[in-house]
């Protein structure tokens, strides 16, 4: 039977201090009570107004569908575009910084369509420089790749917890500074009385804790994601980080193996979350529906990339070698020399 006690304090507090440990946060993260495109959905209509200027890098779908958000708020929207085989370049954005002076900066960190993962550090690096806001969606980064919000200076960050954290889909978070509460309540546009109104999620920050627990606030769910962030914790966030990458170079030999090529261009930009395959032409290694972890490709990726899945409970040697004999099977090649070449990775990292 499910246990549909409301919430304690106890367990509202703990889910807190789990998501800023999650997110390396002294601040208190605002719950999300819906998969995490609510959240992201939220920030742009918090943040976007007339006479603002947001530099939205756009590196796959996400950031393409963020960027609409905050032209239908009004903002002043300046799309810095790379093809999707590929991350963003440093010096576009430099460059587009320097010509069209924004208030503030977005991208998407890792991309689970396209399996590219942004160089997200040097480019909050630039961002800090030159005084911006900055908005991260990182719900296809986050237990896979770092996300140190205080230490890069992130002021708003969108996590969710079906992917790397092995969570449910139905609770996510935001990461919030205390620049972007300011930045958030300097727009008299922005949400109030809506689901899209983190102003009116905000927690008291003298006492996060005080007063009721929201009562939108999915419990199923929420306990869910209080186990689940409970295991990242035993297991430690640096070592979980650690599994997906891991997962991502013995799928990428693999994927070399059997003759593939990754559909990213630039091995500095593969996401230890997600490994795309680029499909040759002709047709031959199409796959119109999921299978195991293996997955056709989004929308116009569709028939261009295959998808490996290898987060959360799937970023693991069984799974991937699940997903490198399923290729094998589409491309009617001999699977053992791409098992073999996977199990050197994780042999080679278990034997240091």
């Amino acid at each position: 039977m499910p246990n549909y006690v409301p919430l304690s304090a106890q367990e509202f507090e703990e889910l807190h201090r789990l998501l800023s440990a999650v997110l390396s946060t002294r601040n208190v993260p605002v719950v999300i009570p819906g998969e995490a495109i609510l959240g992201i959905e939220a920030i742009a209509a918090g943040i976007a107004a007339p006479g603002r200027k947001i530099l939205n890098i756009v590196t796959g779908p996400y950031g393409t569908i963020f960027g609409n958000w905050l032209a239908r708020g009004g903002a002043e929207v300046v799309n810095v575009q790379s093809s999707f085989d590929d991350v963003a370049s440093v010096e576009a954005v430099a460059e587009a910084i320097e010509n069209h002076r924004p208030s503030a900066l977005s991208f998407v960190q890792a991309e689970a369509a396209t399996g590219g993962s942004n160089p997200t550090r040097r480019i909050l690096e630039l961002a800090r420089r030159s005084g911006l806001v900055t908005v991260i969606d990182a719900v296809s980064a986050i237990g896979a790749e770092p996300v140190p919000t205080d230490e890069w200076g992130i002021d708003f960050v969108a996590v969710g917890a079906q992917k790397g954290l092995a969570g449910p889909n139905g609770i996510s978070a935001v990461g919030i500074s205390d620049r972007g509460w300011e930045f958030l309540e300097s727009n008299p546009g922005a949400p109030r009385d809506s689901i899209l109104s983190l102003l009116d999620l905000r927690r008291p920050k003298a006492d996060p804790y005080a007063g009721r627990i929201p009562p939108n606030i999915p419990v199923l769910e929420a306990r869910a994601l209080i186990e689940a962030l409970r295991r990242i914790e035993q297991d430690g966030l640096p070592a979980v980080n650690r599994r997906h990458r891991l997962a991502s170079s013995a799928a990428i030999a693999g994927i070399r193996a059997l003759g593939l090529e990754p559909w990213q261009r630039s091995e500095a930009s593969y996401s230890p979350l997600v490994t795309t395959v680029r499909l040759p032409g002709g047709g031959g290694l199409r796959l119109d529906r999921p299978e195991g972890i293996v997955a056709p490709g989004d929308g116009a990726l569709n028939g261009k990339l295959l998808r490996i899945n290898h987060f959360g409970a799937n970023a693991g040697r069984e799974a991937v070698e699940q997903a490198i004999v399923t290729l094998a099977g589409l491309a009617r090649r001999d699977p053992k020399e791409a098992i073999a070449a996977t199990g050197a990775v994780w042999e080679a990292e278990h034997g240091r």
